[in-house]
């Protein structure tokens, strides 16, 4: 039965991969997991989804190898480098860090209170639409609303941090 996938799956991984070899490899090793599963005994409801999110997990795996390895191949660094501490923990960056912060936490505390409320919710609480709407007695339209509008003031804060010059208009307020 999961034979008929074969070809959708290796046109997936083809596409995640760019590499039709490799992804070749990939689905055979995504067939062999499922099927090591069915045979250990675990029911295998859906087995289309299994396939792809074991698929999906190999090219995760391959993609954390891959880039682990290249972080191992930057051992001919310079010595004035390898003394120099992470950027994250220069002053400069530090301080841009903290500035950046800063000016996103006054953009968001600059938005009207429920919509702050409702732009918190979602995005920092990952709470889904439909209950913020439940837990705040407003529609999900315009919790949506809100999202948006506390989206884009994110977006022009980013912009002014960039130095990109916005144009602001009467009509949006």
């Amino acid at each position: 039965m999961l034979e008929r996938f074969y070809r959708e799956l290796l046109n997936f991984l083809t596409r995640q991969l760019n590499d039709r070899d490799a992804a070749a490899d990939l689905a055979q090793e995504s067939y062999a997991r499922v099927l090591a599963a069915q045979h250990a005994g675990q029911q295998v409801v859906d087995g289309r989804a299994l396939l792809y999110r074991v698929a999906k997990n190999l090219v995760t795996d391959q993609h954390r190898r891959s880039e682990f390895r290249s972080h191992e191949s930057l051992d001919t660094v310079s010595e004035s480098e390898e003394q120099q501490a992470p950027a994250y923990l220069q002053p400069e960056e530090a301080l841009s860090s903290q500035q950046t912060v800063h000016a996103y936490s006054d953009a968001i505390e600059g938005l009207p209170p429920r919509c702050r409320e409702a732009f918190v919710l979602h995005i920092i609480e990952g709470l889904p639409q439909a209950e913020i709407a439940k837990h705040m007695g407003i529609s999900i339209s315009m919790v949506e609303k809100h999202v948006i509008r506390g989206t884009l003031a994110c977006r022009l804060c980013e912009r002014e941090l960039n130095g990109i010059h916005v144009a602001t208009s009467k009509r949006g307020r």
